[in-house]
């Protein structure tokens, strides 16, 4: 027969488990987490802002990179250094956008993931995003006018 405390190890290994565990959970509580519209749109906090949010018909000033789902980057403003603007909730935008961008405040960074049905659909665009394409963008909200 081989006592119990042998087949569960060292006291102190049994303290420094609840430790660790406290430790992963904390971790994955700082962790963005993803959110999902009803839409279908998801998204997570990459960087909290302080400032307001914008309302529908506000010019809003976003800085962004757009990449596919393999990996391939198809845009940044980042890029180019200058930031997009667009009038919020007018259609001047893929749907996921103006979704996306009206759930951000001033200064907050979010990654929005589109589902095709939200951003080109079955068309595509042109040579550079397939149709039914999913598109994931880094988008940060510099400023509303």
């Amino acid at each position: 027969m081989v006592p119990s405390a042998a087949v569960a190890g060292p006291p102190a290994e049994k303290a420094k488990a609840p430790e660790a565990t406290k430790a992963k959970a904390a971790a994955k509580a700082k962790a963005p987490q993803i959110q999902t519209s009803e839409s279908g749109l998801k998204w997570k906090v990459l960087k909290e802002g302080t400032g307001r949010k914008p309302n529908t018909g506000e010019t809003v000033v976003v800085h962004y990179t757009g990449w596919l789902t393999d990996g391939k980057k198809f845009d940044s403003s980042v890029d180019r250094d200058k930031p997009f603007l667009f009038v919020l909730g007018q259609g001047m935008v893929i749907p996921g956008w103006d979704e996306g961008v009206s759930k951000m405040r001033v200064g907050d960074k979010f990654q929005l993931i589109i589902p095709p049905e939200l951003g080109y659909g079955k068309r595509g665009a042109g040579n550079i995003i397939p149709p039914d394409s999913t598109l994931i963008f880094d988008v940060e909200l510099l400023g509303v006018r």
